[in-house]
């Protein structure tokens, strides 16, 4: 199982992993645990529809919210 342990809705590192809300995705070799530094930021990735191709609403919204991210520059 890989782990991730940087929020991937903040893109913050979470740094106290036994109280960090979590989730596990995948099954088997693929299997990946993604750490949450909140309830609220696991709920709003729980509530993202990426998988759905390029015209995912979710997919669309990941898009708009990194593209002036300071962490990634922008992409418009």
């Amino acid at each position: 199982m890989m782990t991730f342990t940087r929020d991937p809705m903040t893109l913050n590192d979470v740094t106290n992993l036994d109280a960090a809300p979590f989730v596990i995705e995948g099954q088997g070799a693929g299997m990946v645990k993604i750490y949450f530094e909140s309830e609220a930021n696991k709920a709003e990735y729980l509530d993202l529809t990426p998988h759905a191709g390029v015209k995912s609403s979710g997919l669309k919204k990941i898009y708009a919210e990194m593209a002036d991210n300071p962490d990634t520059g922008s992409i418009n």
